[in-house]
């Protein structure tokens, strides 16, 4: 079984290698034409920058990806800093018209933005004249070395149930080296898809025939990390079937964050694009989806007939009427655990990392505070939107619409959730953005913690203190330490996950959605038991 295993890490590698290098691969250049039909489909007026792509990208020689995106970046900068001198000029001569006219000529948006759509319009080479072969190549070598990885342990791991495992002697899971590669790699990989997709154009050309079949486009570089995701939860969701086979919570729970991701997150959105409709997650809520409420966003609602006013309805309804109420009913782990797509990925790829979640008070003060301070932020940022919104101004005491939008995308949107959120799974745990950045995981916890059918209950006199619950709590509860007391587990941060109890070799937990009065508050079982102790001593 081991050379099984060894096997399939192998062909996994070899995979991952010809996935990551093929950015380095192929070639990028335009004919004078092909540039000339992009520039006029696009509308752009400024001839500084059709000269300045002429010179730089129309060339019989070969380039690869990170010289044309040097190339139409230094463009893009020429003409905005001429026409931003033109401007600056005709606003000392006060000639506003001039002025606005210069602004006429502007190209807004990022440069890489502009480097993806020509790179995507000129590549050239293997990858693209061959996406079939390349798919089977990177993907389809993952997969199946993967799959020899993990489908071993259904007679390696032995009897049903997770025992001490021996989780801290291996460097993959004990924040090792390999851990530490592996944080490396993900790390890059979001910084790259975030802050310079173009470089990952050789990717889309991969899933160009998949894209084209599901929405009728080529793919972006937003369509194959859907795909990625997917991916990765269906082969590390099978590693969960096998870990988890004798406990039918874990085996339905995969179950349920597989199916909304994949249909719901992934191949609804895309048929929605084909049909003309706007491609929407309905299982996306606010203020997780932090942009529902942007400008944009509404406006393209509106504009999208029936289907976009129902979604606006439903995102509403959603978040102030169907989280609560489910929330109250069991707990934030419908949502957490059941149908989050950040979740979802967190309880399969991050699973072999979820007992290097810190357990300290120090931690769960921090936590406390960071998830807190990101839900404000997002409830300000969206008072600052609509209120520009719909009065049409620009600001809102001070505060610039548009900036506000600009900081919250950058900072959690990309660097929290994503360089973050998952980079760090190997390092701190698989739950670092649903523990101390979600903003929608600190509503939920508002509401589990304070009117909530949901606890977990404890017996404390079957508990042998082995330490499992604790260890493998990837919210960074100290389970145990309930566990011995026999008290129930009321935490704002706890999704319900259930491993906890999954672990526990003599079924001391037990997740409830009991009557509300049910719920012990642990604080008033401490003083309770303090008391009897005193009458006691008292009384001898």
């Amino acid at each position: 079984m081991k050379f099984i295993k060894n096997i399939g890490l192998v062909v996994f590698i070899i995979g991952l290698t010809i996935f990551t290098t093929s950015i380095f691969t192929g070639s990028f250049n335009l004919t004078q034409k092909e540039l000339n039909s992009y520039i006029s489909d696009k509308g752009y007026k400024s001839d500084v920058l059709k000269e300045a792509l002429s010179k730089a990208i129309v060339t019989s020689n070969n380039i690869n990806i990170f010289e044309f995106s040097s190339k139409v970046t230094a463009a893009f900068e020429t003409s905005n800093n001429y026409y931003d001198a033109q401007i600056a000029k005709y606003s000392a001569e006060k000639n506003w018209a001039k002025k606005s006219e210069q602004y006429e000529y502007k190209i807004f948006g990022k440069p890489h933005s502009l480097s993806y759509e020509l790179a995507k319009k000129s590549g050239k080479g293997f990858i693209k004249e061959n996406p079939g072969l390349v798919w089977f190549l990177t993907f389809g070598l993952g997969i199946i070395g993967a799959l020899l990885f993990i489908l071993p342990n259904l007679i390696l791991l032995g009897k049903p149930g997770i025992k001490n495992d021996g989780i801290y002697h291996e460097s993959a899971t004990n924040r090792g080296w390999i851990a530490w590669l592996v944080l490396v790699y993900l790390v890059t990989f979001y910084l790259v898809l975030y802050f310079r997709p173009d470089y990952l154009v050789n990717w889309t050309f991969i899933f160009d025939p998949i894209s084209n079949f599901l929405n009728g486009g080529d793919a972006s570089q937003w369509f194959v990390y859907g795909f990625l995701y997917c991916t990765i939860m269906l082969v590390m969701g099978t590693r969960m079937y096998i870990k988890y086979r004798h406990n039918k919570y874990q085996i339905v729970r995969t179950t349920s964050v597989l199916f909304f991701q994949i249909v719901f997150a992934f191949l609804i959105p895309e048929i929605m694009t084909s049909l003309n409709m706007p491609g929407y997650d309905f299982k996306s809520a606010f203020p997780l989806d932090y942009d529902f409420f942007f400008e944009w966003n509404i406006e393209s609602l509106k504009n999208s007939g029936g289907i976009g006013i129902f979604i606006l309805v439903w995102g509403i309804v959603l978040t102030l009427v169907i989280v609560p109420v489910m929330v109250y009913f069991f707990g934030k782990r419908w949502y957490c655990s059941w149908v989050c797509g950040c979740g979802g990925l967190a309880e399969t790829l991050g699973d072999p990392y979820r007992q290097n979640s810190d357990k300290t008070l120090k931690s769960w003060k921090l936590e406390r505070w960071l998830i807190h301070a990101v839900l404000a932020f997002s409830l300000l940022m969206t008072a600052v939107t609509l209120y520009c919104y719909f009065s049409g101004t620009q600001s809102f005491l001070g505060i610039k619409s548009q900036w506000i939008k600009d900081t919250y995308s950058f900072l959690i949107g990309a660097w929290f959730a994503g360089v973050i959120g998952t980079g760090f799974y190997p390092i701190f745990g698989n739950r670092v953005w649903c523990r101390f950045g979600c903003p929608l995981a600190a509503y939920l916890g508002f509401v589990q913690r304070f009117k909530s059918r949901f606890r977990i209950t404890t017996n404390g006199g079957q508990c042998i203190s082995c330490g499992n619950c604790s260890t493998y709590c990837e919210q960074g509860i100290d389970v145990r330490a309930y566990a011995q007391k026999g008290e129930n587990i009321v935490r704002s941060s706890c999704v319900g996950c259930g491993i906890c109890s999954a672990v526990c070799p003599r079924g001391v937990l037990k997740l409830e959605n009991g009557p509300e009065d049910g719920r012990i508050n642990p604080t008033e079982i401490l003083l309770g038991n303090d008391v009897d102790l005193m009458s006691l001593i008292n009384k001898k």
